[in-house]
């Protein structure tokens, strides 16, 4: 694998797929890239844009293999990074591409933390389009390119009860009504992207298409019943803060 980095992120990111599929490391893609690659690489020109850097998930009991993986595919190692949180999340270095890889450990966790047990080897490349769109929508001051890729994915995927092709809106539902914060967040950006179907360049059929996707998403998570936690949360509201920033991931 050494010295065979690809300058390409796309096909970099199917060929450490491959690899590591060869190696039995438990590696999925997440991020931009992992919603161009669920689109077949084929993006609606209105969602198609620049990547810079690959971003992947494996297991909770897998970061050691992980550590091991990346650095036979010749990418260095951010030692002090790995060392203090390798249980969370590990950083690696191409060098020669200036590019960073960025390995979250069993969860994702940025301004919300999104489970991952069970569910990294659900799907062959990527985490399930489910994880994916809420890893995209749980951010809580949504930019262009969260806002760009969370309708890619909603645009090339259908929304259902299951996962596979479809957006499991169940599992979604699922988590958004067990932490009343991820619920804010989550309702809040769906309803900014419904809010921006229209900048975007797509025939009047697809824009409402995908509106009509975005809302059967919000209802159902709307409809589901929330925990004892939700409602005790619910009942504090924004007087206390909901989310995490990145000052306080270090």
């Amino acid at each position: 694998m050494q010295n065979g980095i690809q300058p390409d992120v796309v096909l970099e990111g199917a060929r450490l797929l491959r690899a590591a599929e060869d190696q039995g490391v438990p590696l999925r893609l997440i991020g931009g890239v992992a919603v161009c690659v669920r689109a077949g690489g084929q993006l609606h020109p209105a969602f198609e844009r620049s990547y810079g850097d690959l971003d992947f998930v494996t297991g909770k009991k897998s970061s050691g293999a992980a550590q091991k993986f990346f650095r036979a595919a010749g990418y260095e190692p951010q030692i002090t990074f790995n060392a203090l949180n390798s249980k969370e999340r590990l950083l690696f270095m191409d060098e020669a591409n200036e590019r960073q890889v960025d390995v979250f450990v069993g969860s994702f966790s940025m301004s919300h933390r999104i489970p991952l047990d069970g569910r990294v080897e659900v799907d062959p490349e990527t985490v399930p389009l489910a994880e994916l769109l809420l890893m995209k929508l749980q951010v809580h001051e949504l930019n262009e390119k969260d806002v760009r890729d969370a309708l890619a994915i909603v645009k090339h995927h259908s929304v259902g009860e299951t996962d596979g092709d479809s957006v499991n809106c169940a599992r979604i539902a699922h988590l958004c009504a067990a932490d009343w914060g991820l619920w804010r967040t989550i309702t809040a950006n769906l309803d900014t992207c419904i809010a921006h179907v229209d900048r975007y360049d797509l025939a009047a059929e697809e824009g409402e298409e995908l509106r009509g996707r975005l809302s059967a998403l919000r209802e159902r998570i709307d409809a589901e019943e929330k925990s004892r936690a939700w409602r005790l949360r619910a009942k504090i509201g924004e007087r206390k803060r909901w989310y995490e920033t990145p000052e306080e991931k270090g």
